[in-house]
């Protein structure tokens, strides 16, 4: 990178780390203002590869030079396995390697978020009105619950493949209600198939950074840089004052007058905590990290949509269309009690964990990948050494609660009888990678076949218990000036994809800011 002194000298009032779904939010909303200057850091770099901008090409940038490329430690309860837990590491973060779908959070989840941190704003009529302001929705019209002329674009496929077209019929036919969008109705109601609701335009991704920054990298007030590692948050007192950064090998420290903005994900912030003396007095001991803040929770209560993927052998090549995954399914099994404990969404090409890929993986296929939405299992973020540079230990401890492994084997059966239904069937496919196509019970697939979505969250919690990391304010209990904006805040995990409700984090922590800085 060159001009590297150039920014470095300069004044910042807000420090933002991380360009992903919430970070690129809060930089854009805060430079809107003429009288802050705001720099925005990413450790990754541009944005613009083909395998990022063609939206069927996603799975190519899992595990490459744009993804963290972190590993959990081994699951007991899935027979020993690590399996991985890709972060987007690239202007936009998950939002620019992830299945581009839109998934704004069942009313359940918004309204459990206002009740724990016990501020209204979270609540999901509160979030429904930003929802409304930011989107630009390209689908049927629904003015109460949908937006126009926003930011965020998000549409649905003008062609849905026919994959996608008969899973939504299977829903129906094994008695799962459809609706025109995900996002309007569905989202209040216990159960429903739709269509995805989807962020691209004329058959290229748009990310959150492309849509929030991209049209204002000319501003003044805009300072955005890439290739930026950032290794703790600096203190005078317990005033957050800065950063210390690292840059082509050599450190740095560069400035913040008024706020530093942690937006560095579910795995990294509460790994930058730890390293900058902010978490559980004996892990931070362990390390020889002095405590600056005793906050026991900084890094517990990690969670992920685990999904158990099954797979159709289909005679002839299936072409995907649009992000390859064109329709999404919420569903309540038996043991649900007030809303939908399981999310499906359909591949149109074969997906499953290496383990089974070893056994049974067809050629051409299509797959329905169905997990869990509201797990209870729980992991943490543990630091490996005060080293900034260490890959922190990530325990995801999935399956670990008796409950989820319940919910799961009563999934596999829903899977089995959507599959089988007659808008499938129809397809000529056969059952290649299931419990029943290859003998095991229902235990043994689950524990070979579990894979994560990539919905890190839940490791730096709201609330106003003592487990807890931040307020409804999204700052850090105990010291000042030190905002976080990521899903690492989230109480649980929503019951779909993260990076809507990532955006409306990175709304809501604008909109806390520019009221106390204004």
């Amino acid at each position: 990178m060159t001009g590297v002194r150039d920014w470095m000298s300069q004044d910042y009032d807000v420090i933002v780390c991380g360009s992903g779904s919430s970070g690129s939010v809060v930089a854009r909303r805060l430079s809107d203002r003429a009288d802050l200057k705001v720099l925005l850091i990413e450790a990754g770099g541009d944005d613009r590869r083909p395998s990022i901008i063609e939206p069927g090409r996603w799975p190519e940038n899992l595990g490459s030079d744009v993804d963290w490329g972190y590993m959990a430690e081994p699951g007991a309860f899935i027979d020993d396995r690590s399996i991985p837990m890709s972060m987007g590491k690239v202007f936009g973060g998950g939002s620019s390697i992830n299945v581009m779908i839109w998934a704004r959070g069942h009313q359940r989840d918004w309204d459990h978020y206002a009740k724990v941190s016990g501020d209204a704003g979270w609540g999901y009529e509160s979030v429904l009105g930003i929802y409304r302001r930011i989107e630009h929705y390209c689908g049927l019209a629904d003015p109460q619950r949908r937006g126009a002329g926003g930011l965020v674009t998000v549409t649905q496929s003008a062609d849905p493949h026919p994959v996608a077209q008969a899973l939504v019929e299977a829903a129906a036919e094994t008695g799962i209600p459809t609706f025109d969008s995900p996002n309007g109705v569905m989202m209040e109601s216990r159960a429903g198939a739709a269509f995805s609701d989807v962020r691209l335009e004329g058959g290229r991704r748009l990310s959150v950074f492309g849509s929030y920054i991209r049209p204002v990298l000319d501003r003044p007030t805009l300072t955005v840089v890439d290739g930026v590692c950032v290794r703790r948050v600096l203190f005078d007192g317990k005033r957050a004052t800065g950063v210390e950064i690292e840059v082509a090998g050599t450190v740095y420290c560069v400035r913040a007058t008024s706020q530093v903005v942690l937006s560095t994900g579910a795995i990294n912030t509460p790994k930058l905590l730890m390293l900058s003396g902010i978490g559980d007095r004996m892990t931070l001991d362990a390390h020889g990290i002095a405590t600056l803040r005793h906050l026991p929770g900084v890094g517990h209560g990690l969670q992920d949509h685990t999904n158990f993927p099954m797979v159709w052998a289909h005679p002839e090549p299936i072409h995907p269309h649009g992000n390859g995954s064109e329709a999404t399914i919420y569903a309540a099994t038996a043991s649900a009690s007030d809303g939908p404990n399981v999310v499906m969404c359909q591949a149109e090409f074969p997906l499953c964990s290496p383990e089974l890929a070893e056994r049974s993986a067809p050629k051409y296929g299509w797959s329905l990948v169905a997990g869990l939405s509201q797990p209870k299992s729980r992991g943490r973020v543990a630091l490996a050494s005060s080293d900034p540079t260490a890959a922190p230990i990530i325990h995801l401890n999935a399956l670990s609660d008796p409950e989820d492994r319940a919910v799961a084997y009563e999934l596999l059966e829903l899977v089995e009888q959507i599959g089988a239904a007659q808008p499938l069937a129809r397809l000529g496919a056969r059952e290649a990678v299931s419990p029943r196509a290859l003998g095991m019970s229902a235990d043994a697939f689950v524990r070979q076949s579990a894979l994560p979505f990539w919905h890190q969250s839940c490791t730096a919690r709201m609330g106003q218990d003592d487990d807890c990391v931040v307020g409804a304010d999204l700052k850090v209990h105990g010291v000042q000036n030190l905002t976080i904006a990521d899903a690492s805040i989230l109480p649980r995990i929503p019951a779909g994809n993260t990076m809507a409700p990532s955006v409306i984090i990175g709304e809501r922590a604008a909109e806390i800011l520019a009221a106390e800085l204004g």
